[in-house]
C-alpha cells in the first residue's frame, strides 16, 4: 500500500507524529479531527492457529493487553475479535440436567447458590454476578450479573433450569434476598461451615483465579458491563464442557 500524505478521515494534510503502535510503527495524530494513523499501512492476517491459542488465553488469567504482547496484536483487533465470540455464547451456557435421565433420583438433586462481588469501570460501580451450581456435577446451572438485591435474585431464578425450580433441594448462605424467591419447602439457608456451600465458594475462587477481570485489586477490570458479562460467560460455558468430559471419565 502507498504512503499517506494526509488523513485518512477528513483529508488534511496537518497531522503530527504521536507515538508508536504495537508493532514500533510511527503513529500520527491529525490536527484537525484527531484520528490516530500511519503512514504505510499493511494488513496483518492472524492466522487460525494463534486465534484458538487466544480464545485459549482468554480462559486464564491474563489481561487483554497481556494477549495483545503475547500474540502481537493490537488492542483494537483483539477487542473486535471477542465480541462476536462473546455473543455467540450459547444461553444455557453448555449446561446438561442429569435430573431427567436420572428421574427416580430426582429428590436428591441438590444446588448451591451464591453471589460473589465485582465492578465495572470502577469500584464504585458494583455488580454482583449470581452463580447456581449443581452439587453433584458441579456443572454452572444459571448466572447473572446485576445489584444485590431481591430483584436480581429473582432474575436468577428464572434462568434456573426448569427441572431444578420444581425439584431441586437449594442451600444459600443467610443473606436475605433469597428468601421468598427461592420455595420455602426446598430453601435451606445455612452457615459456611455447614459444608453445604463448599462447591460454590470454591468455584466463586476459581472464577477470580481464571477471570483476570475478577482478581481483587485487579488493574484487568472491565470497562463495559457487556465485556464484562461475556468474559465470565465465556469461562462458565467451557468450564461446563470439562466438568461433563470429567463425568465421563
Amino acid at each position: 500500500m502507498s504512503e499517506r500524505t494526509c488523513c485518512p478521515a477528513c483529508g488534511s494534510s496537518s497531522y503530527k507524529k504521536n507515538g508508536h503502535i504495537h508493532n514500533g510503527k510511527q503513529n500520527h495524530q491529525c490536527n484537525q479531527c484527531g484520528k490516530q494513523f500511519v503512514l504505510c499501512p499493511t494488513k496483518k492476517e492472524i492466522p487460525e492457529s494463534t486465534k484458538d491459542l487466544i480464545k485459549k488465553s482468554l480462559l486464564e488469567k491474563t489481561p487483554l493487553r497481556g494477549i495483545c504482547r503475547v500474540f502481537n496484536v493490537s488492542l483494537v483487533w483483539l477487542l473486535h475479535f471477542i465480541s462476536p465470540l462473546y455473543e455467540s455464547l450459547p444461553d444455557d451456557l453448555n449446561f446438561i440436567s442429569y435430573g431427567e435421565e436420572h428421574s427416580v433420583f430426582i429428590h436428591r438433586i441438590e444446588a448451591e447458590v451464591d453471589e460473589m462481588w465485582s465492578f465495572v469501570g470502577e469500584k464504585t460501580n458494583k455488580q454482583w454476578i449470581w452463580i447456581a451450581l449443581d452439587g453433584a456435577t458441579r456443572q454452572v446451572i444459571a448466572f447473572y450479573v446485576g445489584d444485590r438485591s431481591r430483584e436480581a435474585a429473582k432474575e436468577l431464578w428464572h434462568r434456573i433450569d426448569k427441572s431444578y425450580r420444581e425439584s431441586a433441594t437449594f442451600y444459600t448462605d443467610l443473606y436475605e434476598s433469597y428468601v421468598g424467591v427461592i420455595p420455602h419447602e426446598r430453601h435451606h439457608r445455612v452457615t459456611k461451615d455447614s459444608g453445604k456451600t463448599n462447591h460454590i465458594e470454591r468455584f466463586n475462587c476459581t472464577l477470580r483465579q481464571r477471570v483476570s477481570r475478577l482478581v481483587r485489586k485487579t488493574l484487568s477490570f472491565s470497562k463495559k458491563l457487556k465485556n464484562h458479562i461475556g468474559a465470565i460467560k465465556y469461562f462458565i460455558c467451557n468450564y461446563n464442557l470439562t466438568r461433563q468430559a470429567a463425568l465421563r471419565v
